[in-house]
């Protein structure tokens, strides 16, 4: 895989090549142009038809350069031609919600048509491998990072959070984290005001963006078991993060846990006209749930031997929780998220897939396929709306819609070729025949190899990486 340096030779962004008739010449001198000829198109670009029937798509110097009609296609020389019969084109596809800990999950992700990432807790070694990916060095889906999560002492700490209690502190850290390279903060529930706001300063002075959890401060619980919290959920909207992240935590933070569809359709409203976009992450509580119902057996379920070992060692605690809990005991919550989700959705809060892959049992790259199935099949999105999840609105999100996240003349070639339509079957996702990334083919064999790399684990590479990582940023280890 080359590195993801965008060249655009000879594009006009009507949809032509240079010139009535223009020949295409090899990009760069590194590779030929790419034809993937008579393919069904998913483009989605806004207002297009859902399907381009029998369409030739031209690849070079890493972008699109057209979308044709295969009847007349301009000449291409020396071109790589695929054929693509039968079969569609989609963009490919973006997990905004992962953990990544080691260079083997990475594979993984590309495997199931997940071309870039947005990693949610930072460590050192993840802007090398963003950078290494940029440069060709190491196969993986484009790598967006946080920096290490902020959060305050309390309920929900974990070890590899950077703590932060005081303002200096806060402000302290995020400057270290731009310094460093991060340009992405991710924030945690257990923030006080004073830190987090903080933080907020900070990363406006700084250009950076905030997602996350929302900051709770203090919290109490009354006899009844009903919390209340010192920053209020409905503030934080006003504060122009990039994301909020987990329906459950939405739920929680705001709701106080009250299972209630028609407050939770009101507080969607308010996120709507806020313009906030949320990361659902259905999957997190999902395969919670799914852990209990058959009592442990999914917790080895095929897939799961390309989680991090390290991780999942450490994991074993929760792994054994939840497959000991009653086989219905969160199934009402399960529901409910679902329920918010489709509320979120039908008041106009621009929705992001993520999975948060790379912790309990979230399968690199499957996780992602899973959790847009949840959003068609358990939330009813349309299948155009949520393929949009993880195409589209990440882009836009991301600050590159006018290069990721449709097929179009000009956008960066990142393309899945599936063998069935996954407008009529989201489940056609699974069925990856062909990907490029950067413009480089692969096919099923390569696709294949994709997998292989990915269950290379190490989980000695991974334990020293990663303690390494949590003692830079201060945490004790012992």
């Amino acid at each position: 895989m080359i590195g993801r340096v965008r060249r655009i030779i000879g594009v006009v962004l009507c949809g032509c090549l240079a010139g009535p008739g223009a020949a295409l010449q090899a990009a760069d001198g590194d590779r030929p142009p790419l034809v993937i000829e008579h393919v069904d198109v998913i483009s989605m670009v806004q207002g297009a038809p859902p399907v381009l029937r029998d369409q030739t798509v031209v690849i070079a110097g890493g972008r699109i350069q057209a979308v044709e009609a295969s009847a007349s296609p301009t000449p291409v020389k020396g071109a790589q031609r695929i054929d693509g019969r039968g079969r569609y084109l989609l963009p490919g596809l973006v997990d905004m919600h992962v953990h990544v800990w080691d260079e083997a999950e990475l594979p993984a992700y590309l495997a199931h048509g997940v071309t870039t990432v947005r990693n949610a807790s930072g460590m050192p070694f993840l802007l090398e491998f963003a950078d290494a990916i940029q440069a060709g060095r190491l196969t993986g889906p484009e790598l967006i990072t946080t920096g290490p999560i902020l959060n305050g002492r309390g309920h929900n700490t974990q070890a590899n959070h950077q703590i932060v209690e005081t303002a200096a502190e806060a402000r302290e850290a995020v400057f270290a984290h731009h310094a460093r390279g991060y340009r992405h903060l991710k924030v945690y529930s257990n923030l006080n005001p004073e830190a987090y706001r903080a933080i907020r300063l900070a990363a406006r002075e700084l250009g950076m963006s905030i997602m996350g959890h929302t900051p709770e401060g203090a919290r109490q619980v009354d006899a009844a078991g009903v919390p209340s919290f010192e920053i209020a959920f409905r503030d934080i909207l006003r504060d122009g993060w990039l994301s909020i992240e987990h329906v459950e935590s939405i739920v929680w933070h705001a709701l106080g846990d009250r299972l209630d569809p028609q407050a939770m359709c009101a507080l969607a409203a308010e996120i709507a006209a806020s313009g906030v976009p949320v990361t659902p992450t259905l999957l997190a509580h999902h395969n919670l749930v799914r852990v209990a119902r058959s009592q442990g057996a999914f917790l080895r379920r095929p897939g799961v031997e390309t989680m991090n070992p390290f991780i999942a060692q450490l994991e074993q605690p929760v792994y054994q929780h939840w497959a000991s809990q009653p086989p219905t005991s969160r199934d009402a919550h399960d529901a409910f998220y679902a329920e918010a989700a489709r509320c979120l959705h039908e008041q106009g809060v621009t929705l992001l897939a993520g999975s948060d892959a790379g912790i309990f049992v979230n399968i690199p790259g499957l996780s992602l396929l899973e959790e847009l199935e949840l959003l068609r099949g358990g939330v009813g999105i349309s299948p155009w709306e949520v393929l949009a999840t993880a195409t589209r609105n990440p882009a836009q999100v991301l600050g590159r819609a006018a290069r990721a996240g449709q097929i179009a003349p000009g956008f960066d070639a990142d393309i899945l070729l599936l063998a069935g339509n996954p407008l009529e079957d989201i489940g056609a996702l699974r069925q990856l025949e062909g990907l490029v990334v950067d413009g480089v083919w692969r096919d099923a064999q390569g696709i294949e190899a994709l997998h292989r790399q990915a269950r290379e684990v190490s989980l000695e590479r991974s334990q020293q990486r990663i303690l390494a990582a949590m003692a830079a940023q201060g945490t004790p280890v012992e």
